[in-house]
């Protein structure tokens, strides 16, 4: 069935994005210095998106006003049963709240639910606006580093309770970026045991969860939860239909008071989420996008494979931490030998190709590089040649 699916999308076509405005092209220049280099570094994806998506747009934009927007029902309807069938987890109306994107609604969580001088945990390697989302709002960062053995990352849980005694929250990111875990039951389940020990707050960032490779299962946090006042996810179509730009999230709260409370933060701030378009492609995504959506992962499925295969064969000084979910790929490329300067300096100068550096993400990805596999995978083939190459020329 997938790969029927996959044939009515092509996700091999070449798309130019280049002179679009685009952060991830355009911005080749600023990031790296040279606005040449095969750019694989922002999360985000070079294949059209879900046609149902762009069709709602373009009707919407028929209508030549756009004028101040509300949420329709229809919308949060969408929502309830995506995360219903896809998930298995069923939630109420009442607990969503809408949001101008993930980031923001970090950032407002934390006003929210934590006071001036709290602790807030993250656990590194780690998408790096956590660490800013704890820092721009006063309160003090602590690392519980993730554990890296045989090839895998897992949570030092005997640290994690060092840390949730002194902290007031923690972000967890699940599935996480950029190492690709899927975190399972079991440890979530200890997760939890240790969060409920000290009354700890967690925000589950589940932006990638409907991005999994086969064999992985993403359980949903909340749905372990017994002291639901402990447990807030944040959910986005942005990453699974590729829509980052049109900056519309949602976070889940099924407590009354927390919800309340982050609400005004979001109300204070004065920042009207309800963008006309992000709200027809948010409702459009979850009630039409599931066909377009199985097929991008057996497409990104085999690219993963590809690469997996291309660095075995050509590139063994570079190690695939092989992920579980996410199209973000985490290689250890300690085995190079090269300073942080150097490594950034090899992929940009010599290989030509725009990675984002491990160190990014926490001093523990030094002497990594996350590379984004979501385009085509002719373009992918051309990076991993020139970094082959690159190598042999060393």
């Amino acid at each position: 069935m997938k790969a029927t699916l996959e044939s009515n999308f092509n996700f091999d076509e070449i798309i130019s994005r280049s002179d679009t405005a685009s952060l991830k092209y355009d911005g080749r220049q600023g990031m790296f210095g040279n606005a040449d280099v095969i750019p694989l570094w922002v999360a985000d994806m070079d294949f059209a998106t879900a046609p149902a998506i762009t069709q709602a747009l373009l009707s919407r934009a028929n209508h030549p006003i756009y004028g101040y927007s509300v949420f329709p029902e229809s919308m949060f309807n969408a929502l309830i049963n995506w995360l219903n069938l896809r998930h298995g987890w069923q939630i109420k109306r009442e607990w969503i709240v809408m949001c101008s994107g993930v980031v923001p609604s970090l950032h407002a969580a934390i006003a929210a639910l934590t006071n001036a001088q709290d602790s807030v945990i993250i656990q590194p390697p780690v998408y790096f606006p956590f660490c800013t989302a704890v820092t721009n709002t006063g309160r003090n960062l602590i690392l519980n580093p993730l554990r890296f053995e045989n090839n895998q990352y897992s949570i030092n849980f005997e640290h994690f309770e060092e840390c949730a005694a002194k902290a007031s929250m923690m972000l967890l990111c699940s599935p996480h970026n950029p190492v690709g875990r899927v975190w399972r039951q079991d440890e979530l389940n200890q997760l939890l045991a240790i969060a409920n020990r000290h009354d700890l707050i967690i925000l589950a960032d589940e932006v990638h969860a409907d991005l999994l490779y086969p064999q992985a299962k993403h359980v949903v946090l909340e749905s372990l939860f017994t002291q639901r006042k402990n447990c807030i996810t944040a959910v986005s179509p942005s990453k699974t239909f590729n829509m980052p730009g049109l900056n519309l999230s949602a976070l889940i709260i099924p407590d009354e008071q927390q919800r309340h409370k982050v609400s005004e933060v979001l109300a204070r701030a004065h920042v009207n989420a309800a963008n006309p378009f992000s709200i027809v492609a948010f409702e459009a995504a979850y009630q039409y996008g599931s066909d377009w959506l199985d097929a991008l992962k057996n497409y990104l499925n085999q690219t993963k494979e590809f690469v997996a295969d291309f660095l075995r064969q050509h590139l063994p000084t570079i190690q695939l931490v092989l992920p579980e979910g996410t199209y973000l790929l985490w290689l250890d490329c300690r085995d190079l030998n090269l300073s942080e300067h150097q490594l950034n300096q090899f992929f940009i100068a010599q290989a030509g190709v725009g990675l984002s550096p491990g160190a990014l993400f926490g001093e523990a990805g030094n002497g990594f590089m996350r590379m984004n596999i979501a385009a085509p995978r002719a373009v992918i083939a051309n990076a991993l040649n020139q970094i082959a190459a690159a190598l042999q020329s060393k």
